[in-house]
């Protein structure tokens, strides 16, 4: 890991929205919308930016795609904020393949899924894997614990942060709050939580995510609207629960519109109601359905 992406994996606190990947319809990337997103979030305040990830298709991407979306938006950062790389795969090998092209653009991190298709490893299994991204490439890695069938519980996540350094945090996703919350104390009884970072992708429950203790966020509602939810993290940091729970109302109405299998086409549903270019989902997801798009339009006008 270069001197830049050590100092930018210290600063991974608060709002770091999950961009989308912006498609055209002939399935090719618009980098121009993409470096106008990077932008927009140092322009309303966001912490960081991840590309690559569940929000950006990460599944349906190649490597060489990989390394130009995140050369592109550490680009477009131009060290202002630090990037995050996803990586989406089945294998370690695989994983530390795509890491190895990104490794040298400076990335702050690599958010890594479990592995998902079909056969999920034993837990001695699940421990080595990561190591081995961690180590093979140099990159400290977050964990993306999303996946139903490969999900990864909170004593072994702990164990995985505790035997690991190169292994520097988890997204906790997976709509559990439990989880989150197991996994900050057994954090804290392990005398590591300041050294890790745990942030939340409980998209519904940002609110109560970070007044328990969540280190910050990378989800897709902060895409949509990431203005609310800069607004939402400084609102909870100052104290100001009034504030906070006016948001979290508002923030609720909105995932409860967006909340479909076909999220990313919906967050760009959002952004584009907001002025924003998206692009196209990259088939065969489709599109907002037009019962989603009334439902995302009511919730934005209340």
């Amino acid at each position: 890991m270069d001197n830049e992406g050590r100092m930018h994996q210290k600063q991974l606190f608060g709002i770091i929205p999950p961009l989308v990947t912006p498609f055209r319809q002939d399935g090719t990337i618009d980098y121009e919308s993409l470096r106008a997103e990077v932008e927009h979030m140092i322009r309303v305040g966001a912490a960081g930016v991840a590309v690559c990830g569940s929000t950006g298709e990460g599944h349906t991407l190649s490597t060489e795609e990989t390394r130009a979306i995140v050369g592109c938006a550490m680009e477009a950062a131009a060290g202002r904020i630090p990037v995050i790389a996803g990586i989406i795969t089945n294998s370690t090998a695989s994983a530390v393949e795509r890491g190895r092209a990104v490794a040298g653009l400076g990335v702050a991190a690599l958010q890594v899924t479990p592995p998902h298709y079909v056969f999920r490893p034993d837990d001695e299994a699940m421990v080595r894997h990561f190591a081995e991204i961690a180590g093979g490439t140099g990159v400290g890695v977050v964990i993306y614990n999303v996946v139903p069938w490969s999900y990864l519980l909170p004593p072994l996540l702990t164990r995985i942060l505790r035997e690991s350094d190169g292994v520097i945090g988890v997204k906790q996703s997976a709509s559990d709050m439990k989880a989150l919350a197991d996994l900050l104390l057994l954090l804290e009884e392990a005398g590591i939580l300041g050294k890790k970072r745990v942030l939340s992708a409980v998209d519904a429950l940002l609110y109560p995510s970070f007044s328990i203790g969540a280190h910050g966020a990378i989800a897709a509602i902060l895409t949509a609207v990431p203005e609310w939810c800069v607004e939402l993290w400084n609102a909870v940091g100052s104290g100001d629960l009034a504030t906070a729970m006016v948001l979290h109302k508002r923030l609720l109405r909105l995932w409860n519109a967006i909340d479909a299998p076909n999220l990313p086409a919906n967050t760009r549903t959002v952004m584009a109601m907001r002025g924003r270019q998206g692009g196209v989902p990259r088939p065969p997801m489709p599109v907002s359905s037009p019962a989603q798009v009334e439902k995302i339009r009511l919730a934005l006008a209340e």
